[in-house]
């Protein structure tokens, strides 16, 4: 069994392993987590040999990375990251993605012979779930993000691989979003604009925990919008927010959570199950018959 010692995790390297192709999701809470049905689905459909288990692990850099550690040695090929691991992830990484070294966080850890790479498929995930949706639509321009908080970076990248041009953000607490704003070369608004910036823009985005179930609602002023604006929301509990509801009632194209959590899963997919993921809709009607068993 090789040994654990070089720090920077360079010469960790896993046994060959003959069995099934093992990789998973780390963080904690992690039971709530979609990922390993989504994993699941494509590697049966495939005909692939291979488990995802999702894996709780405490909210503390040394934690992590010994986990990480014991996952190399057992042949893990690689790891999805959730909260509250992302900038652990990053940090634990002998290589990283430009993606998530823009992001300053990772969500997909994969364990190579150079030591583990770091890469931000949330980024590419957003993107593509963006350019799925518009089918004949013209790509946004314009986008206003609402909330500054750890998803909002990486959401901005997005949107600047879609090619949005004109960004505007606000936040509850104006100072973080002209820190992210500041970053990013975006237009800084108060929070109480929010509900006037809708008219201008082609995209809106809630980055905030904001109607999410159990959380308050996002109060916000859909009247302005124009039909051909799109509206997302990150979250999917529930699927169908108060803000997406609202902004279907005005005839709006809307992107919710899953939508972004099935494109964020096939780079991983793709990586450590050596096949083809695809995102359709039979996995779509999969999962939110999961989310309705859960209630």
């Amino acid at each position: 069994m090789p040994k654990i010692s070089n720090p920077d995790n360079s010469n960790l390297t896993a046994p060959v392993l003959a069995g099934p192709i093992l990789a998973g999701v780390v963080g904690v809470p992690v039971d709530h987590s979609l990922s390993p049905l989504i994993h699941t689905i494509w590697a049966h459909r495939a005909g692939v040999n291979g488990y995802y288990i999702p894996l709780a692990v405490p909210p503390y850099y040394d934690d992590f990375a010994k986990a990480m550690d014991s996952l190399r040695v057992i042949g893990f090929k690689g790891v999805n990251v959730t909260l509250p691991h992302k900038e652990h992830a990053l940090r634990y990484a002998a290589t990283a993605s430009p993606d998530a070294t823009k992001a300053g966080a990772a969500n997909m850890l994969t364990f190579g012979e150079d030591g583990p790479h770091a890469d931000n498929s949330d980024i590419e995930g957003f993107a593509n779930a963006v350019m799925g949706a518009l089918g004949e639509r013209a790509a946004p321009r314009s986008a206003l993000i609402l909330g500054a908080g750890g998803a909002a970076r990486g959401i901005v990248l997005a949107l600047k691989k879609t090619g949005v041009v004109d960004l505007k953000i606000t936040n509850r607490t104006r100072e973080k979003a002209e820190r992210l704003g500041a970053a990013f070369g975006m237009t800084t608004l108060d929070w109480s604009a929010r509900s006037d910036a809708v008219a201008s823009v082609d995209i809106v985005v809630n980055t905030t925990s904001l109607g999410m179930s159990g959380q308050p609602p996002l109060e916000i002023d859909l009247s302005s919008l124009h039909k051909n604006t799109m509206v997302a929301d990150i979250v999917y509990t529930p699927l169908e927010t108060p803000l997406l509801k609202a902004a279907q009632e005005r005839g709006a194209l809307t992107i919710n959570g899953l939508d972004m959590l099935m494109h964020q899963a096939v780079p991983g997919f793709n990586a450590w199950f050596d096949d083809q993921a695809h995102v359709n809709k039979a996995l779509r009607d999969e999962l939110v018959a999961e989310l309705k068993k859960r209630g």
